[in-house]
């Protein structure tokens, strides 16, 4: 149990460390995402960008439990 919650570790620091090198990386501004920006006021909503990595880490985890 403790491997696969290390791994996860390892891989959020990995994006973490990718995402902080390449600041104007474009995987959080895809098309489909909300953003609204009016005068003082800002939203943005991610909607593309979750579905994304939703799928990503979907496929992720059903091929650790695959091999478990």
């Amino acid at each position: 149990m403790y491997k696969i919650f290390l791994s996860i570790g390892i891989v959020f620091i990995i994006i973490g460390i990718v995402l902080y090198l390449f600041k104007g990386f474009p995987l959080f501004r895809l098309p489909g995402d909300i953003y609204i920006d009016k005068g003082n006021f800002k939203f943005y909503f991610p909607i593309t960008s979750s579905i994304l990595l939703s799928i990503i880490f979907t496929l992720i985890f059903t091929f650790i439990s695959r091999f478990k």
